[in-house]
C-alpha cells in the first residue's frame, strides 16, 4: 500500500469482536487503513483489555455521568476522536442511538455493522425475528451511518442460510463469523476510495 494509511477508530461497547478483526485486517502489509483508537462508553468493556494488549490506545468515556444529556457525551467521543487524527469512525457493537449532531460531524466517514441484511430487520433481536418470519437465510450488512436507526446506505453484505433447528443464539454465532470476513474487508474497500 503506497501513501498514507486511514486512521480508524473503533468504537465499542463491549467484547469488541468484530474490533479485533478490523485490527487484525489493520496490520497486513497491503490495508489501506489502521486502527489507531478503539475507545468505548463503559469503562468496564472487556474489547479494551483485548485492543491495549493488541497496542492500540484505547480510552473509555463512560455515557453514565452525562445522565440524559446525549450530546455532551458525544461531544466528549468526537474531542478524543479529532485529539486522535481520527479520519474514518466504525462502530462494532456500539450500544448507543446516536444523536444527530454526533452523525452529522462524522457523516460519510462513519460506519457500522448490523446483523441482518438491511433493509430486514433493524434494530434489535434481529436473529429471532429472521427465524420466525421463517427466512431462508440471515446475514450482516455493512452500511454508513445517518440520522436514521440502521437506515445508512448499504456497502456491503454477507449471507449466512438458516438451517433447520437454528435457534437465535446458533444463527447468531454464524452471522458474527461472516461479519468477522466482511466488516474488515468493507472497511478496506471504503477506505481505498478515500484516498
Amino acid at each position: 500500500m503506497s501513501g498514507p494509511r486511514v486512521r480508524v477508530a473503533v468504537l465499542i461497547s463491549g467484547t469488541g469482536s468484530n474490533m479485533a478483526a478490523l485490527i487484525e485486517a489493520g496490520r497486513a502489509p497491503d490495508a489501506p487503513f489502521e486502527v489507531v483508537l478503539v475507545l468505548s462508553n463503559k469503562d468496564e468493556a472487556g474489547g479494551l483489555a483485548i485492543a491495549s494488549a493488541a497496542g492500540v490506545a484505547t480510552v473509555a468515556i463512560d455515557h453514565r455521568p452525562f445522565g440524559k444529556d446525549r450530546e455532551a457525551h458525544e461531544r466528549a467521543v468526537d474531542e478524543a476522536l479529532r485529539a486522535s487524527g481520527v479520519e474514518v469512525v466504525a462502530l462494532a457493537g456500539y450500544m448507543r442511538l446516536l444523536t444527530p449532531w454526533l452523525v452529522g460531524q462524522w457523516a460519510g466517514r462513519m460506519l457500522n455493522i448490523h446483523p441482518s441484511l438491511l433493509p430486514k430487520y433493524p434494530g434489535l433481536d434481529t436473529h429471532a425475528r429472521a427465524i420466525e418470519a421463517r427466512d431462508a437465510e440471515a446475514g450482516c450488512t455493512v452500511h454508513l451511518v445517518t440520522e436514521g436507526v440502521d437506515e445508512g446506505p448499504a456497502l456491503a453484505q454477507a449471507a449466512v442460510p438458516i438451517v433447520a433447528g437454528d435457534t437465535p443464539e446458533s444463527l447468531a454465532q454464524r452471522v458474527l463469523t461472516a461479519e468477522h470476513n466482511l466488516y474488515p474487508q468493507a472497511l478496506a474497500d471504503f477506505c481505498r476510495k478515500l484516498h
